[in-house]
């Protein structure tokens, strides 16, 4: 009897390792983030297949794809269970793409505009440059890899972002550049020759005179446009001794701004003049030692220094 059982034990146990054998087999888990993700039967053969997989990236602007940390444990499992391709497709939704890209950014803003080509980060850095020119942005250029992609919208919003601050300092420093050249609430506007340059200073003792510069002379080749350096109206024009041919404008609020030595004058008593309209030309008359104009600005009747305001 105790012979029956113990064939029977030997047949049962057999027949359980055939089983066992049958469908069950030593594979290894491949295991990311303590999460089992599929069985493989060899780990050096999978290895080799996810290199391959993800050597190229399917799409062209990803640099390279990153798993996360993945681990094998040698354990018993169904053959059923054993799937390469399952493992490796499970293992593409844990991948993440690193994207190579070009960020343009402003030193004073900590936004940044991200694009895929050096091209196009040049072009967008020079257009922004081009269009706030007067402020000199400091923007710069450099290569990052990054795992968020870029998107036609992203681009936009930074764009938008970075010009709206541009955008502000540059109003930010006209409203500065404003104030700098504004006397008794009077902007002067622009400068009263286009050309020229100081041939002497307001303050300056010089032997041709007997009394301090009282203005500031601007040396100009002969019949140069003489502008109106502020919306005003026309006083004065006509001859005034030393001064030649002058012409003089008040601005309001106890402002004018005088024009001598002209060659020739084209405004008249009473004209209304707008910052930048033509009133007189470059000459030598009064007294004068060759082609300037002489530029005063006077508030209630004292001499301003004008270089200041116009320079």
């Amino acid at each position: 009897m105790i012979k029956k059982i113990i064939k029977a034990i030997i047949i049962a146990f057999l027949l359980i390792t055939i089983l066992i054998v049958a469908k069950f087999k030593t594979v290894y888990a491949v295991v990311v983030n303590d999460k089992v993700v599929g069985y493989v039967s060899n780990k050096e053969d999978f290895t080799q297949e996810i290199d391959k997989k993800f050597a190229t990236p399917e799409n062209e602007n990803v640099a390279f794809v990153t798993l996360d940390n993945v681990e094998y444990e040698k354990t018993i499992a169904s053959k059923n269970l054993v799937n390469e391709e399952d493992a490796l497709e499970k293992l593409k939704e844990s991948a993440k793409n690193v994207y190579r890209v070009y960020e343009v950014s402003y030193s004073e803003n900590e936004e940044s505009i991200y694009v895929y080509s050096m091209e196009e980060a040049e072009k967008i850095t020079q257009n922004l440059k081009e269009k706030y020119s007067e402020i000199e942005p400091n923007l710069s250029i450099q290569e990052l890899y990054v795992e968020k992609e870029v998107t036609e919208e992203s681009i936009k919003l930074a764009k938008q972002k970075i010009e709206e601050d541009l955008e502000n300092k540059k109003n930010d420093q006209k409203q500065k550049e404003i104030e700098a050249k504004t006397i008794n609430e009077i902007y002067i506007a622009c400068a009263p020759l286009s050309t020229g340059w100081i041939s002497s200073r307001y303050g300056s003792v010089e032997r041709i005179r007997d009394h301090v510069h009282q203005g500031l002379d601007i040396a100009a080749p002969y019949g140069t446009q003489i502008k109106a350096v502020a919306d005003g109206t026309v006083v004065s024009a006509g001859w005034s001794g030393g001064y030649g041919n002058l012409v003089i404008v008040d601005h309001g609020n106890g402002v004018r701004t005088y024009y001598g030595h002209c060659s020739s004058i084209t405004a008249y008593v009473g004209k209304q003049v707008t910052a930048g309209d033509i009133i007189a030309k470059v000459g030598s008359t009064g007294n004068s030692t060759g082609n300037h104009l002489h530029f005063e600005i006077r508030v209630d009747g004292k001499y301003v220094n004008p270089e200041g305001y116009i320079y």
